[in-house]
């Protein structure tokens, strides 16, 4: 009697599963990287507002080229969740289509940012050391943001990427998706840091 009580107690007391741990990890993680990205945007602010001569930010950057941007990133945040939901049900066409479209996502992100954006307030004249506008810092602080934003979405890309080439042949299904939930949660964590620098650096 005393053996099965203890074994019962046993049970309860590691709730933590391996499937588990991974998005414990994976969370402890994003709360990390939170912070890093929570310090950055406070530099940003404390700079703002302690310079004299700062620009408006929606004069020089505009949203039309970000904006695009912005809702091709939210896209693929659907994207994920529909290849999630296919993994979960064993649909592996679907799982190859949706996953595939978030890749494809964050690649023509990247490639709106580093081929079109970037050259584009180059070319007008915004860089680290030297700003046409006003304070010389809003060019330094905009590459520092939004490229280390840029840096996470290139993991997430790779992420992804490994993911959909690991489970082509259908390695994840209703009883094996928990890797895709991870780097799930990993591509929404991106999106919804991607709507805070759109908010603060272009819009405000």
């Amino acid at each position: 009697m005393s053996e099965a009580v203890a074994t019962h107690a046993e049970a309860f007391e590691t709730p933590l599963t391996p499937e588990s741990w991974g998005k414990l990890g994976m969370w402890v993680f994003l709360v990390g990287d939170a912070m890093s990205f929570g310090t950055l945007l406070a530099g940003y602010g404390a700079v703002r507002f302690g310079s004299a001569d700062w620009p408006n930010p929606q004069e020089i950057l505009g949203i039309e080229i970000s904006g695009v941007m912005t809702f091709i990133l939210i896209l693929s945040s659907v994207a994920m969740v529909k290849g999630l939901s296919a993994a979960r049900h064993d649909d592996l066409a679907g799982f190859r289509k949706w996953i595939g479209l978030t890749v494809l996502g964050g690649i023509v992100f990247l490639c709106g940012q580093l081929v079109i954006e970037w050259p584009h307030f180059m070319h007008k004249g915004l860089g680290f050391t030297s700003n046409p506008w006003g304070a010389s810092l809003f060019g330094t602080t905009f590459y520092i943001i939004t490229g280390f934003h840029g840096m996470h979405v290139t993991g997430g890309v790779i992420y992804l990427a490994c993911i959909l080439i690991r489970g082509w042949n259908g390695v994840y299904t209703s009883q094996n998706f928990n890797p895709v939930e991870i780097a799930g949660l990993y591509w929404h964590f991106v999106d919804l840091v991607w709507i805070m620098v759109f908010t603060f650096i272009y819009m405000l």
